[in-house]
C-alpha cells in the first residue's frame, strides 16, 4: 500500500510503498477513501523539517537541554549519532481519515466489516485505528463531508472548554479551517461570533454564515471588539491561530470583558502579561486536541471508555457529535473544500503548502476492490537469495532500540539482513531501506514461516517477549530477545519447556557483560574469583508514571525490565549464580512498580552484591557505576567510559567512548551463528537472572529474603 510520509531531517514529503498494517487487538483495519490535509498542522511540520539544525534547536529548547545532558553523561559522538538517527525517522502525515472497515480486531464490538467510518488515521491506503478513535458515519453524510470529523472535534473541544452560553459574544482568532468550523458551531449554539484573520477571502466566507469579521491589517481588533460589544468586551476568546508572537494572547486579554475566558486551540507564544490577566481576573486554558481521553493509553490504546455520567464528552463522543451536526445540516463543510486531489498527485497540495491559500484540501484514494490479503503485509525491497547461508536474520520490532543501537551494532558483523517487522510498517520499511534488508513486513509470522531465516531478534514491548520467544523457538529459529525474557514465572516455565525440546539457541540482551570495561575487570579477578563484594548503581532517571514500562502487565516495571541488566552483571563478575535476594524500596509503603530500590544479593559462592536502582538522581551525574572489591583490590567502572583499579598490580585501567557492550555482543552472536560455538550466555544463568528479578518483587511484597529456586 502507499502512504504519505515526511522526512523529519529535510522536510521532503513523499509517497512510500509500505506493508498493510497488522490487525491489532482492540482496533479495526480500514481501507481509506478520503483523507483531509490539515494545512495548518502539516504546514508547520513541513516547515520545521525544512529548517536547518540550528533553527530546529531554537524551536525546541527543551530538546536542546536533553541533548546537552546526554552529552555530559555519554559524550559528544554517541549523542550526535543518536540525534541524527532521530532526524532520519520518517513522520506519517495526516489524522483525518474516512473509509470502510475491512477487518475487526479481537475485543472490538459495535463495528462490522463494511461499516463506513471516520477516524484519526493518517494519509494511507489502509490504516489500523483503535476503536475509541473510530466512529460510524451517518448514511446522509458523504465521505468528503465526513473527512472533517476529527479536525472539527478539535474546534468543538475548544468550545466546550470556553463553555459559552446562548447570546454571549465569542471571538475566534484565526479563521483557518479549525477557526471556520469553530465559528459555525458557535453560531449554531446561539452565540454572537466575531472572527479575526488577515485573509480577506476567509473573512468573506465567514461573513456568509453571519460572523462579523475583523482584518487586523487595517483595523485595531481590540477597539472593534469593544465597539461591537458596547464597551463590555468579549465573553470568550478562542484562539485557533498559529503564530510565533505574544501579540495574540495580549490582544485576547485586552478585548475580553472582566472575568472573560480565553482558550488556546492553536499555537502561539505565551509570554503572558500578569497585569492584563490580573486586572480582569481572566481565565486561560489550553485545549488538548479532540477531548478527554487524548494521550491516555488506557482510553486510546486499550479501549477503556470513561463512563458517560462522569465524562459526558470524550474524544469519541466529540467525533460522533460532529458527524451528527453535519448530518443535521447545522455544520456546513462543503463550502470549505478548496480542492480534491488523487493520492498519486499529492504533490499538488504539498508542493506549495507553505504559501497555499487553500482552506481544505482532500486526498482521494483508488476505488478498486483490493483487500488486505496476506501478501500485502510484505514489501520486497531487494532480490538477494539466502539459501544455504547462516546468520539470516528476521527482526521483530522497529523501535528506538532497534534503530539507535541494535542495527548500527549489527551492520558490520556480516549478518544477513532479510526481514524487519513493524506493526504499522512505516518504521520497519525506513530501517529496511537504510540497512539493506530485502523485506519489510507488518506480519511477524512471515518471518517464522520463512525457512531461509534461521535467527529471530525480538525487540518489541516487554509483554510480548515470552510469546514471541516460544513461537520462534517452536518454529526452529535461534532467538535473541532484548531483556527481559519474561514477566512472570508461568511465561518463563513455558520458555524453559519449549527450549528444552528445541535444537536452537536462546540469547537475552544482557549486553553489559560484553563491555570491554567488564571484560577487563573479569579478567583481573579471574573465572573463579571466590567471594567478592560488588556494588552496582544505576542512576536511571525519572520516567513519568503513565509510561508503559511501569505497567506490570506490559512493561513489568523497571526492576524486572531494566535492573535485570545488573543482576546478570553480578552473576558474570561473581562467577556464580544468585542464591537469594532481598529488595528494599524508597518510602513507607513502596509499590511493586517502584524504581527507587536497593537489592541485596547472595551468590552461591559467597559473593555479596548490592544493586542500587534509583530514578531520583541528577542527570548530570554518571548513569551507571560498578565497584568490585576483592583481595585488597578495588575496581571501579564509571559509566562504561573509564575503569580504574586500586591495589591491582599490573591493571592498567581503561578509557573508551561509552561502550556498554552492544557491538561485541552482536559480533559474537553472529560469529557463533555462522561458525557454531557455545551459547553466548549460559542458559542456566539467563534463567537464574530472570527468576531473581521476579524474586526481588516478591521480596518487596513479603518483606523478606527470597531464595532462588
Amino acid at each position: 500500500m502507499k502512504q504519505i510520509l515526511q522526512s523529519f531531517r529535510t522536510g521532503e514529503t513523499f509517497l512510500e510503498e509500505i506493508p498493510v498494517p497488522r490487525m491489532q487487538k482492540g482496533s479495526v483495519l480500514i481501507k481509506t477513501s478520503r483523507s483531509l490535509v490539515s494545512l495548518g498542522t502539516e504546514r508547520m511540520l513541513v516547515e520545521f523539517g525544512k529548517s536547518n539544525l540550528v533553527s530546529k534547536a531554537r524551536q525546541q529548547p527543551d530538546k536542546v537541554k536533553q541533548v546537552l545532558d546526554k552529552i555530559k553523561a555519554e559524550g559528544l559522538v554517541p549523542t550526535m549519532e543518536a540525534v541524527f538517527n532521530k532526524l532520519e525517522q520518517p513522520l506519517p502525515l495526516g489524522y483525518c481519515n474516512v473509509g470502510r472497515i475491512i477487518s475487526v480486531g479481537e475485543g472490538v464490538t459495535g463495528f462490522t466489516v463494511g461499516d463506513r467510518v471516520a477516524s484519526n488515521g493518517p494519509h494511507a491506503e489502509y490504516v489500523s485505528v483503535p476503536k475509541n478513535l473510530v466512529t460510524k458515519i451517518p448514511v446522509n453524510v458523504t465521505d468528503e463531508e465526513a473527512v472533517f470529523t476529527v479536525i472539527g472535534s478539535i474546534g468543538l473541544q475548544g468550545i466546550r472548554l470556553c463553555n459559552p452560553t446562548f447570546g454571549e459574544t465569542i471571538v475566534v482568532t484565526g479563521l483557518g479551517l479549525i477557526g471556520l468550523l469553530t465559528s459555525q458551531m458557535l453560531l449554531a449554539s446561539g452565540c454572537k461570533v466575531i472572527g479575526i484573520d488577515i485573509d480577506s477571502d476567509k473573512c468573506t466566507l465567514a461573513q456568509k454564515w453571519g460572523v462579523k469579521t475583523i482584518n487586523p491589517l487595517g483595523n485595531d481588533p481590540v477597539k472593534v471588539v469593544t465597539e461591537l460589544t458596547c464597551g463590555v468586551g468579549a465573553d470568550g476568546v478562542i484562539i485557533t491561530a498559529s503564530a510565533k508572537t505574544n501579540d495574540i494572547i495580549s490582544q485576547a486579554a485586552r478585548m475580553s470583558r472582566k472575568r472573560g475566558r480565553i482558550v488556546l486551540v492553536g499555537v502561539v507564544d505565551l509570554d503572558i502579561s500578569r497585569a492584563e490577566f490580573y486586572e480582569k481576573e481572566l481565565t486561560f486554558q489550553v485545549s488538548c486536541s479532540y477531548g478527554p481521553g487524548r494521550y491516555d493509553e488506557d482510553y486510546e490504546q486499550r479501549g477503556q471508555d470513561y463512563p458517560l455520567p462522569f465524562v459526558r464528552w470524550t474524544e469519541n463522543r466529540n467525533l460522533q457529535a460532529i458527524l451528527e451536526t453535519i448530518s443535521s445540516g447545522k455544520l456546513n463543510v462543503k463550502d470549505l473544500v478548496t480542492e480534491v486531489v488523487d493520492l498519486g498527485k499529492f504533490s499538488e497540495i504539498y508542493g506549495n503548502i507553505g504559501s497555499s491559500k487553500s482552506i481544505a484540501s482532500i486526498l482521494k484514494y483508488p476505488h478498486d476492490d483490493i483487500s488486505a490479503e496476506e501478501n500485502q503485509t510484505v514489501v520486497e525491497l531487494g532480490s538477494r537469495k539466502y539459501a544455504g547461508q547462516k546468520g539470516v536474520l528476521g527482526i521483530i520490532g522497529a523501535g528506538n532500540f532497534t534503530k539507535m543501537t541494535m542495527l548500527p551494532a549489527l551492520k558490520k558483523t556480516g549478518a544477513n539482513f532479510k526481514y524487519i517487522a513493524s506493526s504499522g510498517g512505516v518504521t520497519g520499511t525506513a530501517l529496511a531501506k537504510k540497512f539493506g534488508f530485502t523485506h519489510s513486513t507488518s506480519d511477524y509470522k512471515t518471518i517464522l514461516d520463512d525457512t531461509e531465516v534461521d535467527t529471530v531478534l525480538i525487540t518489541t514491548r516487554h509483554n510480548s517477549h515470552a510469546k514471541l520467544v516460544v513461537e520462534s523457538l517452536s518454529a526452529g529459529k535461534n532467538v535473541f530477545v532484548e531483556k527481559p525474557l519474561a514477566l512472570n514465572n508461568s511465561q518463563l516455565e513455558e520458555i524453559i519447556q519449549t527450549y528444552s525440546n528445541s535444537n536452537t539457541t536462546l540469547t537475552v540482551g544482557f549486553n553489559r557483560r560484553f563491555s570491554p570495561h567488564m571484560g577487563a575487570i573479569h579478567k583481573a579477578v579471574g573465572n573463579n574469583p571466590g567471594p567478592l563484594n560488588i556494588v552496582a548503581t544505576m542512576n536511571a532517571g525519572m520516567i513519568p508514571s503513565n509510561v508503559w514500562v511501569h505497567d506490570l502487565e506490559v512493561g513489568g516495571g523497571r526492576i524486572i525490565g531494566e535492573a535485570c541488566h545488573f543482576l546478570d552483571l553480578v552473576v558474570y563478575l561473581g562467577g556464580s549464580l544468585i542464591k537469594s535476594i532481598c529488595m528494599n524500596a524508597l518510602g513507607e509503603n513502596p509499590a511493586e512498580t517502584t524504581d527507587n530500590a536497593t537489592l541485596c544479593l547472595k551468590l552461591e559462592n559467597g559473593t555479596n552484591a548490592v544493586i542500587n536502582y534509583f530514578s531520583n538522581g541528577s542527570k548530570a551525574y554518571s548513569k551507571e557505576r560498578i565497584e568490585v572489591y576483592s583481595q585488597e583490590r578495588v575496581f571501579i567502572c564509571d559509566n562504561f567510559i573509564k575503569t580504574v583499579g586500586h591495589g591491582a598490580k599490573g591493571f592498567k585501567g581503561l578509557k573508551t567512548r561509552l561502550d556498554k557492550g552492544h557491538k561485541k555482543q552482536f559480533s559474537e552472536l553472529i560469529n557463533r551463528l555462522q561458525h557454531s560455538g557455545d551459547p553466548l550466555i549460559p542458559f542456566d544463568e539467563i534463567i537464574n537472572v530472570t527468576k531473581a528479578s521476579f524474586a526481588a518483587i516478591k521480596s518487596l511484597r513479603e518483606k523478606r529474603w527470597v531464595d532462588i529456586a
